[in-house]
């Protein structure tokens, strides 16, 4: 079981099902919405992720990836490709349980993060998907409710998917080239990378900001941010990847305090 969570990417299916829940309980869902809204983001993350894993199964044994279960033999393509069909199917009623706006949106959030499997991340286009998926995130949370957020929550949402993507593959790069991914992370480059992401993660705070009225904690959100850029910019080693997931962290706590 436990092969197979990390065969999910489980640690990114939590915290993107997480933030799906605070944007619910930020707009005041009732329990039984905030339930159904968790079960289908958590579904659609377990189908993402197994399949992630699943195409890129032959890249991870070339270049020996051991903290693959696949690559490593751990578990075998035919219990994660099970597993994957079964979320992938979980998924549609549980979307569309949501409400069939709101069901619709989900989907479409799902089927954009297939894209990036499905050979998107290959390319210059790779940040398009965390885009398009993030951003709709809190449109479908809203419209599970029969509202919709303003304006300024999907756009910071879709910069802090972005700016998540450029952080996330940083680890990755050297393997990434070596089996011929060349997404919008790889033509950056790992020098510049860091600043990139950086500088992304920053927007995404500042048109929380400007969205929530310069409230107190937005502003404050946008403080700390500041201080972790700095730090970002100027760090050696690990230190700037590390100062941009504290950004990214911040960003989600000021998105969700400020909706």
């Amino acid at each position: 079981m436990t092969a197979l969570l990390r065969a999910a990417h489980g640690g990114p299916a939590v915290a993107v099902t997480a933030l799906a829940v605070l944007l619910g309980v930020a707009e005041d869902l009732d329990p039984g919405r905030l339930l159904l809204v968790g079960l289908a983001v958590m579904a659609g993350q377990l189908s993402v992720g197994w399949s992630n894993d699943l195409l890129d199964a032959r890249r991870d044994r070339a270049v020996g990836r051991t903290d693959k279960p696949l690559a490593s033999g751990e578990l075998s393509e035919g219990t994660v490709r099970a597993a994957c069909v079964v979320a992938l199917v979980a998924v549609v009623p549980l979307s569309l349980a949501c409400g069939w706006e709101a069901g619709l949106v989900h989907l479409g959030i799902v089927l954009s993060a297939w894209t990036y499997n499905l050979g998107l991340k290959a390319t210059a286009w790779s940040w398009v998907p965390y885009a398009v998926s993030f951003g709709l995130l809190p449109v479908f949370v809203a419209l599970t409710d029969d509202d919709l957020p303003p304006w300024w929550v999907p756009v910071a949402a879709a910069l802090l998917g972005v700016g998540g993507h450029l952080v996330n593959v940083l680890p990755d790069l050297d393997d990434d080239a070596a089996t011929g991914v060349h997404g919008l992370p790889h033509r950056i480059g790992r020098r510049r990378l860091p600043a990139a992401a950086t500088g992304v993660l920053v927007l995404g705070s500042a048109v929380v900001t400007v969205g929530a009225g310069f409230s107190a904690v937005s502003l404050v959100g946008l403080g700390v941010v500041a201080a972790l850029a700095l730090v970002a910019l100027t760090g050696r080693g690990r230190t700037p990847f590390l100062a941009a997931i504290g950004i990214a962290l911040v960003d989600v706590v000021t998105l969700v305090a400020a909706r």
